[in-house]
């Protein structure tokens, strides 16, 4: 640890009390106590890091703000910790060429300001949006509640600088929509927990920001009314900028326990649909909404000004953290079916009898399962309940996660339940990138 101490342009944290936080993330996952947490401040303690994991066998985890749902930036045995919330650097946005360079220190909700104040508009929108790191964000290739329009993270992301294995800095890609010289290796490192390097910062595109929005609450009787929409809407031609849901449990709770607005919410189970069409205010796109919706849009509420739709938001954006205070032992799941299988999951989800509520990301498919008396329930219970889970999205096309991704969380299950040459093939990749380890070693795969 000696060497460690003397690490240039750092701030070193050895201290075994300071550093307890840095064991866990947003999820169920507790990590190792770390052997340091490294607050790096430019290039020179970097390239000594690498070379101190490289001597001693050491992993080094990247770190944005802590807000990860899946253990990715827990540390494992022989971890340091590198956390990037004072590495250098600002936002530089161009008009012109529609895009915006951040650093991965960049909070997301400065750099979606910094777009905003120009005009333009950065779709990606996690739930922890107002809290994490552009780096995290990136790390994970984030998702909600925009990703049925707009999809992921990575659907934005023009170019990566990262920390690579022989120390250095390096950039993939080009800051234009256009570039098609051989595979996409920014594309490789988003998205891939830190598990091949590092990624300092990033270039994004942006778009003009769109100027309308029609938010509507759709209060239905039989829930199961909802889950035939999202494949109807788009079958008519309208693709929504979110789409979301809460089911008769999640709802109830949030008129018994939950804030103000939650408790006036109307319905069984209810859905917050959202288009930002240029022509989204117009009496036609209504007319044909409602033609689409029919019978379903009886009860329909349309938000008056952007106070109420604030208002609706904020119920959605709580509805994780109040479930997480009114149930601290739950597992939550964030799985993900094609939104054409969306009523097959329920349809074989209430056969299984699995004890679940759900809420979230209708429109894409992206649902959030919570299995409430996890901490009641006995651990080989527990884990049949969550295998049927995930071996029932697999069945349908789906997958194991939408958006939190893998990292420590989700890893037994991405090894038991894939495809052997997709594991093959990742781990192939990691050698030729990460021979020695160096980089979040023990995640994914």
């Amino acid at each position: 640890m000696n060497a460690l101490a003397r690490l240039p342009d750092a701030i070193v944290i050895l201290d075994p009390e300071a550093m307890e936080a840095y064991r866990r993330d947003e999820s169920h996952v507790v990590g190792c106590p770390p052997l340091a947490v490294v607050k790096p401040q430019g290039p020179a303690a970097l390239k000594e890091l690498v070379r101190l994991a490289k001597g001693e066998g050491h992993t080094l985890v990247p770190r944005g703000a802590g807000t990860g749902k899946a253990g990715g930036c827990t540390p494992t045995p022989g971890s340091i910790v590198v956390d990037f919330s004072a590495w250098p650097g600002q936002i530089e946005l161009s008009r012109a060429d529609l895009c915006l360079k951040a650093p991965a220190s960049t909070m997301l909700r400065d750099l979606k300001s910094a777009a905003l104040e120009a005009g333009l508009f950065y779709a990606p929108d996690p739930n922890s949006w107002d809290q994490c790191s552009f780096g995290g964000s990136l790390a994970t290739s984030a998702g909600g509640v925009s990703a049925c329009k707009y999809g992921m993270t990575r659907h934005w992301v023009l170019s990566v600088e990262a920390l690579m294995e022989d120390g250095e800095i390096h950039r993939f890609g080009i800051p234009t929509v256009k570039n098609n010289s051989g595979p996409n290796l920014a594309q490789l490192l988003v998205g891939s927990e830190g598990i091949f390097g590092m990624i300092t910062a990033a270039t994004v595109k942006l778009i003009p920001v769109p100027r309308q929005h029609l938010t509507l609450l759709l209060p239905v009787r039989d829930w199961h009314e909802l889950l035939d929409l999202p494949s109807a809407l788009t079958e008519a031609g309208f693709l929504p900028n979110a789409f979301e849901f809460w089911d008769p449990a999640v709802l109830e709770d949030l008129r018994r326990h939950g804030p103000e607005t939650a408790r006036r919410m109307p319905g069984e189970a209810l859905a917050l649909l959202e288009f930002d069409d240029p022509d989204c205010m117009t009496e036609a796109f209504l007319e044909r909404l409602m033609e689409v919706l029919g019978p379903v849009a009886e009860a329909i509420q349309i938000a008056t000004d952007e106070r109420q739709r604030e208002a609706l938001w904020s119920v959605r954006r709580t509805t994780s953290s109040h479930l997480k205070e009114r149930f601290p032992r739950k597992v939550s799941e964030d799985v993900v079916v094609p939104r054409s299988q969306v009523r097959e999951f329920f349809k074989a989800t209430e056969a299984l009898k699995l004890p679940m509520v759900t809420y979230g990301h209708l429109g894409d498919g992206n649902l959030h399962v919570n299995l409430l008396a996890a901490g009641e329930t006995a651990p080989e219970e527990l884990e049949a309940q969550v295998t049927s889970l995930f071996r029932t999205c697999l069945d349908l096309g789906g997958g194991l996660t939408g958006e939190h991704g893998i990292g420590l969380a989700k890893r037994e299950a991405f090894l038991k339940l894939s495809d052997p040459y997709h594991i093959q093939t990742l781990r192939s990749i990691k050698q030729a990138l990460d021979p020695l380890g160096v980089f979040n070693r023990g995640k994914v795969i």
